[in-house]
């Protein structure tokens, strides 16, 4: 498609009716939409925090922030020998973010962004677009925080797109092309907010507040 029509606002339209964009890769100029069969969500009350995850939250190896670097985010995810993020959707996101619908769950060591993942935020749904590790349960913990964020902010769906097999190990499900509408309508009618649940919690509390959603 031509590229010079994808505006900030035309993409949160194609959110709102379920499509999303991508490339074929980080070189390829075009952009195609994408409406799976089979949709992979997150539910908010589902997440599984695994014996060892346990373990490496109450570690506290990493500091967690929110949209404190959202393009270095968007580069970790891109940094892989194939991905769908070319310049134009980098530069799409970036809009988003800068207009309060994109946001970044972010893990760091010390000064340095060793994991996170980013999405768009329209309504009560949270759509998650990629993540990226670069310690060993970055990604993990990320989506821990995340998902105990997208809680206490109100949020009612958590859209992954697809469904792999990490994200399956997590709680992640696969859904119909008709019930996945069906959540995102009811979801788009719901005021919820990213930063609404304030700061992030210790990981005991988020700990304590999976223990009493799962």
């Amino acid at each position: 498609m031509d590229d010079t029509r994808l505006t900030p606002e035309l993409l949160l339209h194609a959110y709102a009716a379920g499509i999303f964009p991508m490339s074929e890769s980080r070189d390829d100029p075009d952009i195609f939409w994408v409406e799976p069969r089979l949709r992979g969500i997150l539910p908010l009350d589902g997440f599984h925090i695994s014996r060892s995850l346990r373990h490496t939250l109450r570690r506290a190896p990493f500091t967690i922030r929110t949209d404190t670097d959202f393009a270095g985010v968007v580069r970790g995810c891109a940094d892989r020998e194939e991905t769908w993020i070319n310049a134009t959707i980098f530069d799409l996101y970036a809009a988003l973010h800068a207009m309060g619908h994109a946001h970044s769950l972010e893990v760091w060591e010390g000064d340095t962004l060793v994991g996170g993942v980013y999405g768009v935020a329209l309504g009560g749904a949270f759509f998650g677009e990629s993540m990226f590790s670069r310690r060993t349960d970055a990604s993990k913990v990320a989506l821990a925080y995340l998902v105990d964020r997208l809680r206490q902010g109100g949020f009612t769906l958590f859209d992954t797109q697809f469904l792999t097999d990490h994200l399956a190990s997590l709680g992640g499900i696969e859904i119909s092309r008709d019930d996945y509408r069906a959540r995102l309508a009811a979801a788009l009618k719901v005021r919820a907010g990213f930063h609404w649940a304030g700061p992030l919690p210790s990981p005991e509390t988020l700990l304590q507040r999976s223990t009493q959603t799962s």
